[in-house]
């Protein structure tokens, strides 16, 4: 298939192509007819055909991420087992280049009774590595999974969290070509699924990678391109922006009938910037305010860089320098970052991100146009400490991380000095009333007769 491939789509660097590519099932109403169906052969037809996929052609080049959406019954699943080489097509042809990994349906390719040191033999030698190699990575797949001693345990004990950490932790080891995730990240913990979304961004430059979600956010950060499937049928394929918001206008006009979506433009007057939300006080008399439980740092969090400056503590303050246990959605905070210099540090930069539970950057700064025309150096043993004060954002419901890094230098030849993913996490409880990821505060809004 490889070789195929590579004869066919030489210069075009296409890593799957399919044409004209469909899947049909048969469906008997009775089980007498499938044996009916046995005995008649093709003289007569005891089923109706189910046409869960028609019609898709698709390429996909090398070092493309492509998401796939569509709501539940739309043919995303089988569409993938049809490229992983699970389902054979019905029509239309297919051809993948390349090793191929998938994670489809939790525990695929694992055996229950088998314990998790077995299996990760078993599925590794499916995915082409042979026992020499997977020994050689063993100790790199365990770390990854990070689920202790049930390494040792039958699968059958594991929960579903843990199945996904062992399968997704083989699939990141085998070198793979092509990477498939279908919903398999929904299983697991904030803290696993943020280090499998770094891990898949940083596949993205190097590998090619199939996604599906229902989290448009998702697929909107992480693909370049997406194709949208509506009952076994492409609907639109391009890019991942744009389909997304043609997908999402679909599901909203199906939800409220065609007659209550409309399309309108306008233009209007920025409103004069006030402190606080107008309705700042009335929400947080009702069960709609935005409660957000502050994890302190642990300055044993795990980091990376050169260390020449360290993160020495992080806090989240409230406007008079008391730390926070609880902040609340649209009230004033202090971010306050210390930094130790253990030897001398030009130029220092400090900045932080606010990211989801998928490692998606919703807002963040640093200090760097700030201390532009006035740098302040940090000699060895000296603190310095960055403050960043913003009003809270109202954050949906869910988990949500701090990621707080030093460098030093300009802005484009910086060195990092330390950098630690999950500084700060946070857990949003609120009421979901906020427009999109996340929801701003308002300062002004008005709905009123024009005279």
């Amino acid at each position: 298939m490889s070789s195929e491939l590579a004869a066919a789509a030489a210069g075009e660097d296409l890593i799957i192509d399919a044409r004209g590519l469909g899947k049909c099932y048969h469906v008997y109403d009775r089980p007498s007819h499938r044996l009916l169906q046995g005995l008649f052969g093709d003289s007569r037809r005891y089923y109706r055909e189910f046409w869960a996929l028609r019609g898709v052609d698709l390429q996909v080049r090398r070092g493309e991420t492509l998401g796939i959406i569509g709501r539940n019954g739309s043919g995303k699943s089988t569409l993938l087992q049809l490229i992983a080489g699970t389902l054979a097509p019905t029509e239309g042809s297919i051809r993948v280049g390349g090793r191929i990994a998938a994670l489809l349906e939790l525990g695929s390719g694992f055996n229950p009774d088998f314990t998790g040191r077995e299996n990760v033999y078993l599925n590794a030698s499916i995915l082409g590595l042979t026992a020499e190699e997977i020994q050689a990575r063993m100790e790199a797949i365990l770390a990854f999974a990070d689920i202790g001693e049930f390494i040792d345990q039958p699968i059958r004990n594991y929960s579903s969290g843990m199945v996904m950490r062992l399968a997704f932790s083989v699939m990141a080891h085998v070198d793979a070509d092509v990477l498939i995730i279908d919903e398999a990240l929904a299983v697991g913990d904030a803290f696993f699924t943020q280090k499998c979304m770094r891990f898949l961004r940083e596949f993205k430059e190097r590998g090619t990678l199939l996604f599906v979600s229902h989290d448009d956010a998702s697929v909107s950060g992480l693909c370049d391109r997406a194709l949208w499937l509506d009952g076994g049928a492409p609907r639109a394929y391009g890019p991942s922006r744009d389909v997304v918001q043609m997908y999402l206008e679909s599901v909203i006009a199906a939800r409220q009938g065609e007659a209550g979506v409309r399309t309108a433009g306008g233009a209007g007057e920025a409103a004069e910037r006030e402190r606080h939300d107008m309705r700042r006080d009335w929400i947080n008399r009702t069960n709609l305010r935005n409660d957000i439980e502050v994890l302190p740092f642990d300055p044993g969090t795990a980091g990376f860089g050169e260390m020449r400056a360290r993160i020495g503590d992080v806090a989240l303050r409230d406007e008079t320098g008391r730390e926070l246990a609880w902040c609340v959605g649209g009230e004033s905070v202090r971010l306050e970052v210390e930094v130790v210099a253990e030897a001398s540090v030009t130029r220092p930069i400090v900045g932080f991100y606010l990211k989801d539970r998928l490692g998606q950057l919703l807002f963040g700064d640093n200090t760097y146009l700030t201390t532009l025309g006035d740098g302040v150096d940090a000699a060895a043993g000296e603190r310095l400490q960055a403050t960043f004060e913003f009003e809270m954002p109202r954050l949906k419901a869910g988990d949500y991380f701090i990621t707080i890094g030093v460098a030093d230098g300009g802005r484009d030849d910086h060195a990092v000095q330390h950098w630690v993913h999950e500084a700060i996490a946070l857990k949003s409880n609120c009421q979901s009333w906020s427009i999109g990821i996340l929801g701003l505060p308002m300062s002004r809004i008005a709905l009123e007769k024009i005279p």
